[in-house]
């Protein structure tokens, strides 16, 4: 049975820093080993899925992360004084998807399946912050390749990138599907619609 103390401890480490505590940290810093520290975030899980918590534990790759519970955004907003983010386009989830499941990736490569100009789509996700620049390509003209970020896996309710929806299999002449309108890339078909709904995560 894990220290009460320890529990309390993480809870105050994770509330204090706010951002994502990768697991190695929390472990160093509370001495403790990886199975314990998987006893205190179960611990602390079980403490907020209470309804009369507003709080939740989040795992984002190989950190934890406290955040406000979807259902009170907007009275969190309002406090912060924080303007309501408006839902995702179907051309920013498209790219979201290129992106995702194809990582890292330069634009013209995102403009290559897209078949149209995405200049404005990639600036807009990189003000956003789900998706960042993560190095150049080693290639004429040295384009920036862009994958996405923590911050896309927490808006979209993802512990990894291996917790995304599998890509949908490539359309058949046989299946009688009408594939003129579809993205030539299997991998975008994404099922956009997937995370169109997980982008209701909406944490802060």
């Amino acid at each position: 049975m894990i220290n009460k103390e320890i529990i309390a401890a993480a809870e105050a480490i994770l509330f204090a820093c706010g951002s994502p505590v990768e697991q190695d940290k929390l472990k160093e810093i509370l001495n403790i080993t990886a199975e314990e520290l998987n006893e205190v975030c179960a611990a602390l899980r079980e403490r907020y899925d209470r309804e009369d918590s507003g709080i939740s534990l989040i795992a984002i790759e190989n950190a934890y992360q406290l955040c406000t519970k979807p259902a009170f955004a907007d009275p969190v907003r309002k406090a912060l004084q924080m303007r309501k983010v408006p839902p995702l386009s179907k051309a920013s989830l498209e790219v979201l998807a290129i992106v995702a499941y194809n990582q890292p990736v330069t634009r013209s490569f995102i403009e290559m399946v897209r078949g149209v100009d995405s200049s404005y789509i990639v600036n807009s996700l990189v003000d956003k912050g789900l998706i960042a620049e993560c190095g150049t390509l080693d290639a004429p003209g040295r384009p920036t390749l862009y994958a996405t970020t923590d911050n896309f896996l927490r808006c979209f309710g993802l512990e990894s990138l291996n917790d995304l929806p599998e890509a949908l299999p490539e359309p058949t002449p046989e299946s009688g599907a009408d594939t003129a309108s579809e993205p030539e890339d299997p991998q975008i078909a994404l099922n956009i619609d997937e995370l169109e709904s997980r982008e209701a995560a909406d944490s802060l």
